[in-house]
């Protein structure tokens, strides 16, 4: 799997978690500021993201995430350590 690809399944459950159509997400989209994430979100996004590319996202990195690009470089950071 490349990285657009990664990408764009992020954005998919990004947009599915937070009820956004896809033209309204972009890389550089905050999570928080632009799409309406509370923490609650957060939680659900990363246990959706963990279950779809089976992986395990650390909490200290969940801390890090600001962007949908942030998000998506965190998954393809931990698949290429896996």
């Amino acid at each position: 799997m490349n990285q657009l690809e990664i990408f764009d399944q992020v954005r998919d459950i990004v947009c599915k978690q937070l009820s956004v159509s896809i033209s309204q997400v972009k890389p550089e989209d905050t999570l928080i500021e632009a799409l309406g994430a509370d923490s609650l979100d957060t939680v659900e996004l990363v246990m959706s993201l963990e279950e779809k590319f089976e992986v395990e996202i650390p909490d200290a990195e969940v801390q890090r995430i600001r962007t949908v690009q942030d998000v998506a470089n965190l998954i393809i950071r931990t698949k290429s350590e896996n």
